[in-house]
């Protein structure tokens, strides 16, 4: 499997605890990444088109209500959840590789 976008991958990843809406996953990316992952408008809800073709995110229907109708609520499929953690684990391995090599050092978060 290539390797996900960095978008693709901070949507699945704000998906993961459940449902979110567009600028609830915004919230999230920013959060998860200390505010080095801005989602705009357009690559937000063009990631969360291409996740959808894909199968890996669906809209969850009966969220509206009247003060917010356009407000659409996504959450990730089973085939999401399998390609985000199979993501996780490549960069596992990644990782592990690199500390083998003693280029990250041990217990280092960077």
């Amino acid at each position: 499997m290539a390797a996900l976008t960095p978008a693709v991958f901070h949507v699945l990843l704000a998906l993961a605890p459940g449902e979110r809406h567009g600028y609830g996953i915004r919230k999230d990316v920013l959060e998860q990444t200390g505010g080095a992952v801005r989602l705009g408008p357009g690559t937000l809800y063009g990631t969360l088109q291409r996740l959808m073709a894909l199968d890996w995110v669906e809209e969850t229907p009966g969220h509206a209500t009247a003060a917010d109708e356009r407000r659409r609520y996504y959450r990730l499929t089973r085939l999401g959840r399998r390609s985000l953690e199979a993501e996780v684990e490549r960069m596992d391995a990644l990782v592990r590789t690199a500390r083998s090599q003693r280029i990250v050092p041990r217990g280092s978060r960077s």
